[in-house]
């Protein structure tokens, strides 16, 4: 299928069956989204890169498995960025380098599914991408998410002796899926790596 089937068939669709965050004047199907923000607040913005033998397994056969879990990292990664600086998550843009392999209706309805299920859960819309062939899979999600009038952006800089840090489960098993993914422990631990809901400050 080429892009505009791609973004019809599957992207658009699927869409349809979500509410969209508020303010969004267009998104999917057009040259660029429109947004209209609310009186007095502030936009802020991120982009990650999820690349096929980095982020996850290189193996063709594990790309298919994974499929519904990289749609859901790609978007846990960046909401939680725009969690982090103290912002309520909105809206993302996806673009998506796509081997001829990948571009069809099984696994990209899967990883729309996993895709959408994060955007449900973390109260974001997808307003629009760009879709290109590659060797590989590439994946860039940028999000956007809004600061109240009145409420202070939340920077590193900020950080000062003393303040407590926490964090969620064991550190260090997703490093271990990633140094040992054929390990029985490895696959055990990938779902940390891969679907691990995010903490939203």
């Amino acid at each position: 299928m080429n892009e505009f089937e791609l973004i019809e068939r599957i992207f658009s669709q699927m869409q349809a069956t979500h509410a969209p965050s508020t303010g969004i004047e267009k998104g999917i199907g057009d040259d660029a989204a429109v947004m209209a923000l609310p009186a007095g607040s502030r936009l802020v913005s991120c982009i990650d890169t999820l690349v096929q033998g980095r982020h996850f397994h290189a193996d063709w056969q594990k790309v298919d498995e994974l499929a519904f879990a990289i749609g859901y990292k790609a978007v846990a990664v960046n909401v939680s960025d725009i969690a982090a600086m103290g912002a309520t998550p909105h809206s993302i843009l996806l673009a998506l380098a796509l081997p001829e392999r990948l571009a069809n209706h099984e696994w990209l309805t899967t990883f729309a599914k996993g895709l959408f299920h994060a955007c449900q859960l973390f109260g974001v819309t997808l307003i629009g991408g760009d879709t290109t062939r590659s060797e590989r899979l590439v994946l860039s999600v940028s999000a956007q998410g809004l600061l109240a009038a009145g409420t202070p952006a939340v920077y590193r800089s900020g950080a000062r002796v003393g303040d407590k840090v926490y964090v969620s489960g064991s550190l260090g098993d997703a490093a271990f899926a990633l140094q040992h993914p054929d390990s029985a422990q490895g696959i055990e631990l990938a779902h940390r790596l891969h679907m691990q809901r995010r903490v939203l400050h």
